[in-house]
């Protein structure tokens, strides 16, 4: 882990057993336990992609369960997506990179803020955690994840309406065009 986020201030984390898919940022002074799955990528525009429902309907589907809760299962799951560009090799100065990552920014600026109010006192803060906030998901969150989705969708090309059949089905074609050398060296890897 030390060596892939080398050189990186902040990583993305999500944790492998979870009622929600939330992905959030670490600083790259942590040291995340088994629990929890990190990527190491530093920049808005991944944390988006992985954020999206997009990635979150794939991952349900794709990963396992422990009990009742989405278990998120890396090999089946992050390494078999098929992001609207592989990793790595997205065109930075494209709008639609841009959009995603700014989304994404706003998203993340918009739970801090929920998260660590000012002038709210310590006993206040325990009761403020992403588990309560996703299992309130208040208006301005769902805005905020759909503006998201949206620049996701665009990305890729695909209509905001797309139904969970049509985008799994969009999602598995992709995977299976990728070229091996494109995708890392299989036809469903993520794997920069």
């Amino acid at each position: 882990m030390r060596a892939a986020i080398r050189g990186k201030s902040r990583f993305v984390v999500t944790p492998g057993i979870s009622k929600h898919r939330i992905f959030v940022w670490m600083d790259a002074t942590v040291l995340c336990n088994q629990g929890t799955f990190i990527f190491a990528r530093d920049d808005d525009y991944a944390f988006g992609v992985l954020h999206s429902s997009v990635h979150e309907l794939w991952a349900l589907r794709m990963g396992t369960q422990l009990e009742s809760r989405p278990r998120y299962t890396p090999t089946t799951t992050f390494e078999t997506f098929p992001f609207p560009w592989p990793l790595g090799r997205e065109p930075v100065e494209d709008p639609r990179v841009k959009a995603v990552a700014e989304a994404a920014s706003k998203l993340d600026r918009l739970r801090e803020a929920w998260l660590n109010p000012p002038g709210v006192v310590e006993e206040d803060l325990k009761e403020r955690t992403l588990t309560n906030l996703y299992n309130a998901r208040p208006t301005w969150l769902a805005q905020a994840h759909e503006s998201l989705d949206r620049a996701v969708l665009d990305a890729y090309g695909w209509a905001h309406d797309v139904d969970d059949t049509t985008l799994l089905a969009n999602l598995l074609a992709l995977n299976l065009a990728r070229e091996p050398a494109e995708a890392g060296g299989a036809p469903w890897s993520s794997k920069p």
